[in-house]
């Protein structure tokens, strides 16, 4: 029993060591910077995403010096990004910005990490149905919201920072939506603090959002709940200067 238990350990060692040695870049071996450089243009231009990074990420480690270097980096963002592996988009892009900071070209890097952030957190199939992602895990958002945001500090006259800007209104009213839902779910549960808390919040942060009407609604209901009438009349005083014909405003009995 010792024997054959001795056995199978040696055969998974040398198993693991025989997996370990094998090249992932052995079918590229053969081929100069110029060749792959070219096949994943190629395989960019057949929408062969998955050809295309394996072709990419050969460029990057058998000739990361060579003239197609740079380039090469600049594509396997879009490559990734487009073969839905956002994490490795965003790792992409932060991995040219870090190397070429005053490169021309960082702008579209600033505008792909946003992008791939932007599609975190909801399969195609959601995207497809249409799924809310408001009630669902924003980070990716978040994240995209600050690529974008730097995008259009650093580089006002890009041609991406204009779709950077409208991107940036839909993740801003998105975030105020579920700052907005779980403010309401505490509203609902007479958890009044913490609904007060969440609709301040938005109306602190979100200025200009459609949801701030909603959130001094929220914030009236609940510190009339707490017993706080000056609070609520102050509260109720500023929804009625600014959004006087507001269906929240008209539910609310003075």
């Amino acid at each position: 029993m010792k024997k054959i238990l001795l056995c199978l350990i040696c055969l998974l060692l040398v198993t693991g060591c025989a997996k370990k040695d094998i090249d992932p870049y052995a079918a590229y071996r053969a081929k100069t910077g110029n060749e792959l450089f070219n096949g994943g243009e190629k395989s960019l231009a057949k929408k062969d995403y998955s050809g295309a990074v394996k072709q990419f990420e050969a460029l990057d480690a058998m000739y990361p010096f060579g003239p197609y270097a740079e380039q090469g980096q600049l594509d396997v963002i879009y490559a990734y990004y487009k073969n839905d592996d956002q994490a490795s988009a965003v790792a992409a892009a932060d991995r040219y910005i870090r190397l070429y900071p005053r490169s021309p070209h960082a702008d579209y890097a600033y505008y792909m990490r946003g992008m791939a952030g932007y599609n975190q957190g909801l399969s195609w199939i959601q995207k497809k149905v249409g799924v809310d992602p408001a009630p669902r895990d924003l980070s990716g958002m978040q994240q995209s919201f600050s690529s974008f945001a730097t995008l259009v500090a650093r580089y006002p006259d890009s041609r991406y920072a204009h779709d950077a800007v409208i991107r940036m209104a839909y993740i801003r009213n998105l975030l105020a939506r579920r700052e907005m839902m779980v403010a309401q779910f505490y509203l609902d549960h007479d958890v009044y603090v913490a609904a007060a808390n969440r609709a301040s919040y938005v109306v602190e942060h979100f200025e200009g959002s459609p949801y701030v009407v909603k959130a001094l609604a929220i914030m009236v209901k609940a510190y009339r709940a707490l017993n706080l009438p000056q609070l609520a009349d102050t509260t109720y005083a500023i929804l009625q200067a600014n959004y006087p014909q507001s269906a929240e405003r008209r539910a609310l009995k003075l």
